[in-house]
């Protein structure tokens, strides 16, 4: 018989996210005007490793040119 499992002391840690509680998708691009992520990076962001999730962050800034002015002037 195998040992019940232990869940871990205290709280899980917090995972890094470039969310801006904006969730609105550019059909255009494909990508969130909050915060540039597509729709799959969004979704799989509490399984990519720490690295993957850092990769994708320093990309973001220049994903924002993907999606045309006039759509983003109306989130400021």
């Amino acid at each position: 018989m195998s040992e019940p499992l232990t869940p871990p002391p205290g709280p899980p840690r917090a995972i890094k996210t470039p969310c801006v509680q904006v969730c609105v998708v550019d059909g255009e691009s494909g990508l969130c005007m909050g915060c540039y992520r597509q729709l799959s990076e969004v979704a799989g962001w509490a399984r990519l490793s720490d690295d993957e999730r850092a990769r994708i962050m320093a990309e973001l800034p220049s994903r924002r040119s993907r999606i045309r002015p006039e759509k983003l002037a109306m989130f400021g």
